[in-house]
């Protein structure tokens, strides 16, 4: 299937590439892409990329190979700190951290890249500046390395577990201790490729936490983690018989979740602190409870205040 389109006039007698870039609204670059492959032409008349639109010129626009449509962008994702070597965002929920199979949402990555964030060229493709993830599903803070020396001094600092990592995560139940530390391997579940468990065949995974406040049907709980598996938190706090609020696949109950409006796991990275690979002092980035988090919490405020009322 192919489009016609008349030669626009403000356009014309600019070069076809020029013109065609105002047209569509893509990069000049792609639109030579687009004229060198044949796939946008002049009728009746074989215009290069460099030729010049003239004024009873028509535009065919072969559609039958169409491209990717692109990226989402997160447009609604602040920067909490950024530097020279280092860009901290903090990531809204359904934000991956970047481009995977199957994934066709935004990223950290796209949207950093989006807005001309410098991210340096070390790491893997699709995934150059990332040293530490977090799931589509959790928000919080999330650090993106800008220079070559961050990426290697964080990377270095995140596997050596030199980086304090801070969530705050609310649980099913009432935990019996104030603090402890679960300190049990992580590996994928046999039942399915997308689920991790608690295996003797998996990775070290050690996590630590404290209680903030206590609702008696949930518990809400600050998280230090010495190991970053993934599904860590969710994992550990299920094999405990706590699943995190919201969280069905790791035996949630979905009711609560339901009355509290929630639709993922309340799980929120909350804080950074590292020393900073350039200038080695300590830095410390902090983040606050997003729109449906806080939502949930206050109503677990009131079913608390509720049910004291009720004794």
């Amino acid at each position: 299937m192919s489009k016609l389109v008349p030669a626009p006039d403000g356009l014309v007698g600019r070069r076809f590439d020029v013109a065609l870039a105002k047209m569509m609204g893509i990069s000049r670059a792609k639109a030579a892409d687009l004229i060198e492959s044949d796939q946008v032409r002049v009728i009746g008349r074989d215009l290069g990329k460099s030729g010049i639109l003239g004024e009873h010129d028509t535009i065919e626009l072969d559609l039958h190979r169409d491209e990717p449509a692109p990226e989402p962008i997160a447009t609604d994702m602040a920067i909490a700190y950024e530097d020279d070597d280092l860009v901290i965002v903090d990531k809204p929920v359904g934000v991956a951290a970047h481009a995977s199979v199957g994934w066709t949402g935004p990223t950290v990555l796209g949207s950093l890249l989006d807005r001309g964030v410098h991210i340096t060229s070390y790491g893997a493709p699709g995934r150059q500046g990332i040293v530490s993830r977090l799931d589509v599903g959790t928000s919080g803070l999330m650090l993106v390395c800008k220079s070559e020396l961050a990426y290697k001094e964080m990377r270095r600092q995140f596997s050596e577990h030199e980086v304090i990592k801070t969530y705050h995560a609310m649980v099913q139940g009432n935990l019996r201790q104030d603090r402890a530390t679960i300190d049990a391997p992580i590996g994928r579940a046999k039942v399915s490729d997308f689920r991790f468990t608690v295996t003797p065949a998996g990775k070290e995974a050690i996590t630590h936490w404290d209680v903030l406040e206590r609702f008696g049907e949930a518990t809400l709980a600050r998280i230090n983690l010495e190991t970053g598996r993934t599904h860590q938190i969710r994992v550990h706090f299920s094999s405990i018989g706590h699943p995190l609020v919201g969280d069905p696949m790791y035996g949630a109950n979905p009711r609560l979740a339901e009355e509290l409006g929630l639709t993922r796991q309340w799980l929120h990275a909350m804080e950074l602190e590292f020393r900073h690979p350039r200038t080695h002092l300590t830095t410390v980035v902090t983040s606050r409870y997003p729109t449906d988090l806080r939502h949930a919490l206050d109503l677990m405020h009131q079913r608390k205040a509720q049910g004291t009322q009720g004794q």
